[in-house]
């Protein structure tokens, strides 16, 4: 256990380390800069939130852990927060976030809900994702919190805790992914599943015996380690293992998820990666095929953050539906999935969200089920799929450490630089350009010390030059990013 700094109970208020509140999420390093103590402060806080907003004298919130070694201990005393300030918690145990915010969702009388994950980071990493009212808890929501907690201005009461088995209802809501596809092209499916040791593995062992179709279940032992690979589908290194299965079994497709399982990674049955632009491509057409002009002629929106594809919102429109870019950020996707009444959203890392016939949160289990119905109904095989999207030469995300202070200002730097060239990048989420041989993205990242970068071009040569810009334009901040990266 990591008990310091501080006690678990503090009288006087408690100070979070100053990297602990992200733009999504509350993340840090276990026994670094997250302790026990915070995670009890996070439960009186948001416990007081959720009692002063909350129409009953005991609110229920739902909390579920993912597998990491710091999980338990962290759930324990966030659990002891939320009872301290008069919340009653239902505990659903092990479980991906995706069952979580399910869990927050379709039980009675529940106001909000707190995943322990460190998602797709390092073994030594975890955090918190909280949604409230069914809508995702961050950015000004996380500072609130901070605030509360160094002012000890929380809430007093005795919250009691419960049990409760929400797999079997999820599992269902899962095989109801499945919809309408033909069942005999379904049992004739042979799929792939990677869990990576994650939260999801004992789930998924438990969905596949209840899908049809044959399936073959990689790593589902649950080690917060993960000594086989890192929790991250969209690295393809991590892929490998799905990849060599794939060509083993002549299966038709393989999926793989994060460590909390709301991120997919796919790959065809040649072993090819399908990219999360491409996957959302793929599902916007087979969604709106059956939902775009109906309603009265309406076009629904479909959301796709700013390191997408200029293609997949060219589909997306091709297709009948009204393409929306966003901020990256599966809270930001799921806010403005609200605010437009889109039925469909995605980012390039994998985070699927759907709102046609589901609830609207990021869940890479259903992705998979969903991508099952694709292959089935539409009668193609992935590579097919694939193959009938337009070709473009991208880069992967392009991922390089910086200092925390320079992150910002050096994305500020290239923009000034820019408007000073008389260019008008896209600056919803760090600086996209356009130009002759295509587009170019740069942003820091908000749940690492990083920044990325992205370009796409429709031939290699121009993706050179793209490449060379945004080199061209770091060295100019004195940046120079590793070649590896």
């Amino acid at each position: 256990m990591a008990l310091a700094p501080g006690p678990l109970h503090p009288r006087g208020g408690h100070v979070f380390d100053a990297s602990l509140l992200r733009a999504y999420d509350v993340r840090g390093i276990y026994g670094a800069t997250l302790f026990e103590a915070d995670a009890y402060a996070l439960g009186r806080s948001f416990g007081s939130v959720v009692r002063r907003g909350s129409p009953v004298e005991t609110p229920k919130v739902v909390v579920g852990r993912d597998g990491r070694l710091s999980s338990p201990q962290l759930e324990q005393a966030l659990v002891e927060g939320l009872c301290e300030s008069g919340v009653a918690v239902i505990r659903i145990g092990l479980a991906p976030s995706p069952m979580l915010y399910f869990a927050e969702r379709s039980l009675e009388d529940v106001e909000g809900g707190i995943e322990v994950t460190g998602s797709h980071n390092p073994a030594d990493h975890n955090g918190f994702k909280i949604v409230l009212g069914g809508r995702p808890f961050f950015g000004p929501d996380l500072a609130q919190l901070g605030g509360m907690a160094a002012r000890a201005d929380w809430m007093e009461g005795e919250g009691a805790v419960e049990g409760r088995d929400v797999v079997p209802d999820y599992i269902a809501a899962l095989r109801g992914g499945l919809g309408q596809a033909d069942p005999d092209a379904l049992s004739r499916l042979r799929v792939a599943w990677d869990v990576g040791n994650g939260a999801a593995g004992p789930l998924v062992e438990r969905l596949c015996l209840q899908l049809p179709g044959t399936h073959h279940v990689l790593h589902s032992c649950v080690d917060g380690r993960f000594p086989n690979h890192h929790p991250d589908p969209t690295l393809p290194e991590n892929l490998t293992d799905l990849q060599a299965l794939v060509a083993a079994k002549s299966l038709d497709f393989g999926v793989a998820f994060d460590g909390d399982a709301d991120r997919i990674g796919v790959v065809d049955g040649q072993g090819r990666i399908v990219w999360g632009d491409q996957l959302l491509a793929l599902l916007a057409r087979d969604v709106l095929a059956r939902n775009a002009g109906k309603d009265g002629g309406v076009h629904p929106s479909v959301v796709g953050d700013v390191k997408m594809s200029a293609t997949t919102f060219a589909q997306i429109e091709a297709a009948g539906g009204v393409p929306v870019m966003a901020p990256s950020g599966h809270s930001h996707i799921k806010s403005t999935m609200k605010e437009t009444g889109a039925i469909l959203g995605g980012e390039m890392s994998g985070h699927l969200f759907f709102a046609d016939r589901y609830f609207g949160f990021d869940d890479g289990i259903y992705a998979a089920v969903r991508m099952m119905a694709l292959v089935a109904q539409g009668g193609r095989s992935v590579a097919d799929l694939l193959d009938s999207l337009p070709r473009t030469f991208a880069t992967p995300e392009l991922r390089f450490a910086v200092p925390p202070a320079r992150r910002t200002a050096v994305v500020a730097e290239v923009g000034q630089r820019l408007a000073q060239e008389g260019h008008e990048p896209v600056t919803l989420d760090g600086l996209r350009l356009d130009g002759p041989d295509g587009w170019w993205l740069l942003r820091a990242s908000n749940t690492q010390d990083m920044l990325t970068a992205r370009a796409e071009s429709t031939s290699e040569e121009g993706l050179a030059r793209l490449v060379a810009q945004i080199d061209a334009q770091l060295a100019l901040s004195g940046i120079v990013r590793p070649r590896e990266a």
